[in-house]
């Protein structure tokens, strides 16, 4: 396992690796902390807009999953796609049934808010990011439709 691999904000992982650097007995020490705080779901920022303790400004929502606009939207029509269950990105995703029809369904309700947001026949964009070199910054999976303006390739 790679030093710090637990460690998602990348400016702290660089700031933790500089300042203790390889020595073990830190990562030893700070590596089962940050597992467990890993699998806490009570301080992800969508998790709590799932459970409506964060208000959102919601366009759509299921029993699978829930979409509302991004709070830094990128282009004139910007939603986020959010699963209900706290998966973290999409390489978590598992080959269960569960997991693929939250996978249906994160796409079915892509296809209806493009319809909705009316943006569907013009063209739009679905992007999800993964890791911090995917530009990923809340470790819950959420796909971004993006469109209203002309699309550039390429991306990032």
């Amino acid at each position: 396992m790679k030093t710090g691999n637990f460690i998602h904000n990348p400016k702290m992982r660089s700031f933790l690796l500089k300042f203790f650097g390889q020595k073990n007995f830190f990562w030893k020490l700070i590596t089962p902390l940050l597992k467990l705080q890993k699998n806490m779901k009570t301080d992800c920022i969508f998790c709590k807009i799932v459970r409506g303790e964060i208000s959102s400004k919601k366009v759509y929502e299921n029993e699978k999953v829930v979409a509302f606009h991004d709070i830094n939207p990128q282009a004139p029509v910007h939603i986020l796609v959010v699963p209900k269950k706290h998966i973290e990105k999409i390489t978590d995703l598992e080959d269960s049934e569960e997991d693929k029809e939250i996978l249906y369904d994160i796409i079915k309700t892509c296809k209806i808010i493009a319809n909705q947001m009316k943006i569907a026949e013009r063209g739009f964009r679905i992007v999800v990011n993964t890791n911090p070199e995917g530009g990923q910054t809340v470790y819950h999976l959420h796909f971004h439709i993006i469109g209203g303006r002309q699309m550039r390739w390429p991306p990032g």
